[in-house]
């Protein structure tokens, strides 16, 4: 586990990644209405809207090709689908809108976005 000065870096590092991912997606015609929502026992790094579709984005930022991809293991995407249904259940109650997973990797220069990562109702 980074310590101190590089915990701080990796940190910065994220940061940045969410940030390039952002500008990415709504370059790409979504509309990014909130970054970084918490919950107990997930987060999610930012939530779109596209067209009607809203949708719940996990960022991976690596420094070596092909490592982002494969992080986001089964326990992750429950975290992520927990706390987008939390998300959905505050602001729509029972009547849940048309939504996906996405997953946008920052890799060194490159941003790659993966639409319908994965689902929302896959065993865990």
């Amino acid at each position: 586990m980074p310590k101190g000065g590089e915990q701080r870096a990796a940190q910065s590092r994220g940061r940045d990644a969410e940030e390039r991912a952002c500008r990415y997606l709504e370059r790409h015609g979504l509309r990014v209405v909130a970054r970084n929502v918490r919950y107990r026992f997930g987060e999610i790094d930012a939530v779109a809207r596209d067209g009607a579709t809203w949708v719940f984005v996990e960022v991976r930022c690596r420094a070596r090709r092909g490592d982002a991809a494969h992080s986001i293991d089964w326990r992750k995407r429950g975290k992520i689908r927990r706390a987008a249904q939390l998300f959905l259940l505050e602001r729509f109650g029972d009547h849940w809108p048309a939504c996906r997973f996405d997953v946008v990797l920052v890799e060194r220069e490159e941003v790659q976005w993966l639409r319908g990562a994965f689902a929302g109702n896959e065993e865990e």
